[in-house]
């Protein structure tokens, strides 16, 4: 555990704490607008907060060379978290330019 300082700890571990909270705001979003499909936000962020929790992990055991997979899988999901933001933004965008149906649900 000493492969990192403190403060670089408290950033990482505030990151994580936020990603969690940020995810859990937009499900919050999606409980009064269904309609739009925040859900899928959510959804799309989940892959970003298991590659910070690999990057805590493998910081956490000194970056042990036994672990050094957990670079990869966090390179491998910080790649597949930044395309589902994406896809779901475009989402959003598209479902945000159609006109307003109250009795459509995703």
């Amino acid at each position: 555990m000493h492969a990192l300082s403190l403060p670089t700890w408290v950033i990482h571990i505030s990151s994580v704490l936020e990603w969690i909270a940020a995810i859990w705001f937009v499900q919050q979003l999606h409980r009064y607008r269904p309609q739009e499909g925040w859900r899928w936000l959510a959804w799309a962020m989940l892959p970003a907060l298991v590659s910070a929790m690999c990057a805590c992990t493998w910081h956490y055991f000194d970056n042990a060379p036994r672990l050094a997979w957990l670079v990869d899988l966090q390179a491998i999901l910080t790649f597949v978290g930044n395309c589902t933001l994406c896809l779901a933004a475009a989402w959003l965008w598209w479902r945000g330019r159609q006109p307003y149906r109250p009795d459509r649900i995703d």
